[in-house]
């Protein structure tokens, strides 16, 4: 399983988070964190600077919780500016999509 729940006991958080990775800029891995308030189906993207799938990191159905998924970039990405977006569709009828930048240095 790629995502590992973390911390802060079984409480469920209340709204959709998708937090800034870390390190950021990073080399060659770097960490996410996310949230989602309900059972959801998620599924978080990196994406290049023009909007090419370079890696789909997590596609499944999660149950509601706070998650931390890592994300190596290995030696096939070239430095630069990448993006990652969280879509979740919860089973309440929600929908969270948000995308944030990461820097990747060699």
């Amino acid at each position: 399983d790629d995502a590992s729940s973390v911390g802060a006991g079984d409480r469920i958080p209340k709204i959709f988070e998708l937090g800034q990775n870390y390190p950021n800029p990073f080399n060659p891995s770097t960490t996410i964190n996310f949230a989602v308030p309900v059972q959801s189906d998620v599924k978080i993207v990196i994406y290049n600077v023009i909007g090419e799938i370079v890696k789909t990191i997590i596609d499944k159905k999660m149950n509601a919780g706070s998650y931390s998924v890592s994300f190596n970039a290995g030696n096939t990405l070239s430095s630069g500016i990448y993006f990652y977006n969280i879509n979740a569709a919860g089973i309440d009828g929600r929908n969270f999509i948000q995308t944030k930048k990461m820097i990747l240095i060699k």
